[in-house]
């Protein structure tokens, strides 16, 4: 497994960096990086940016927002976060499957006696608190998977500028943010500093997977930078335009939540546009096009069987959509 770091805290350049190793770089390698971001808000593909965070507060503190190539919830980045990435073949991780890429991060809690579960879809907790998200990208064939490790986060910053819905907070049975954040140095037997805890967990890595290390040329870190400026700090990828509606269904299912916007006419879709913090495994608006023209009346889940809807929103079938858009 190569090894790389970004050499960077610019939210935006790191989730270039990310895109750039997984789609240029030699597909028959296996990739490990590890890197931080200054204070930003970092949105899952599939979110409306406008919904997931406080707009006031965002711009008042001067944090950052970057759209990831993967999907899930919204999370907050600041230096006492440790963020890491796996690029594997989808055969060391089939239907999404979060599990394998969280235990280097449990075994190196245990190292320094904290002990951390891998719960609920996608989290890491510590006595039911989560201090570790992960989510996944999946394209022809391979995996991008990262995760965001709290080892000294300010919880207090993550709670002000999130948004997060009641309907998330029902799901997961807390009240609020901070009730059900923790991070590693609060359970910790003594303060880890960042530069422990990394090293920790690249021995770890080294020892199991084995590391080489590598570093990109600058002819690669240029076209990086171009994908940082043309791509990841633009206000259309970061927000883009709100979709114009007239009906707005949602639902949270178990598999995370989906809201859908929709356009409709004499009972036919026109169009949509979905969000949500779930996972999928195929182009969202692969879907989003086959929806437009499909009526919204009882024969609905049948025109969606063949849609194989769980590709795009994992953990739903046809009968889940069906309803969905029928409110």
């Amino acid at each position: 497994m190569i090894y790389l770091e970004t050499g960077s805290t610019d939210p935006y350049f790191n989730l270039a960096f990310e895109e750039y190793v997984f789609e240029r770089l030699d597909p028959s390698q296996s990739y490990f990086i590890l890197w931080q971001n200054e204070n930003t808000i970092v949105v899952g593909r599939h979110q409306n940016t406008y919904e997931e965070i406080n707009q006031e507060y965002v711009t008042e503190h001067g944090i950052r927002v970057v759209r990831r190539l993967s999907g899930g919830g919204a999370v907050y980045h600041d230096l006492g976060n440790l963020n890491y990435t796996f690029i594997v073949d989808k055969e060391a991780a089939p239907d999404l499957n979060f599990a394998v890429f969280v235990v280097p991060v449990i075994k190196t809690l245990e190292k320094i006696g904290v002990k951390a579960e891998f719960t609920g879809r996608n989290d890491l907790t510590i006595d039911g608190k989560k201090f570790c998200g992960n989510a996944q990208y999946v394209r022809r064939g391979r995996v991008l998977h990262h995760g965001c490790i709290m080892l000294n986060s300010n919880i207090t910053v993550v709670a002000s500028a999130l948004k997060v819905r009641e309907a998330k907070f029902q799901s997961k049975g807390v009240k609020s943010v901070r009730s059900r954040v923790t991070t590693i140095n609060a359970h910790a037997p003594r303060p880890v500093s960042m530069e422990e805890f990394k090293q920790l967990l690249k021995e770890h890595i080294l020892q199991t997977e084995g590391l080489q290390e590598m570093a990109l040329t600058p002819a690669q870190l240029e076209e990086v930078r171009q994908l940082r400026d043309q791509k990841y700090a633009t206000w259309e990828w970061n927000y883009g335009a709100s979709p114009a509606y007239d009906v707005r269904v949602e639902e949270r299912f178990p598999s995370g939540l989906v809201t859908a916007y929709m356009q409709v006419e004499a009972g036919r879709i026109q169009a949509v546009k979905i969000y949500g913090d779930f996972f999928s495994s195929a182009e969202l608006s692969e879907l989003e096009k086959a929806l437009v023209g499909l009526p919204l009346d009882d024969h609905l889940e049948a025109a969606l069987e063949p849609l194989d809807v769980g590709r795009y929103i994992q953990g739903i079938t046809a009968r889940d959509l069906a309803r969905l858009l029928r409110g």
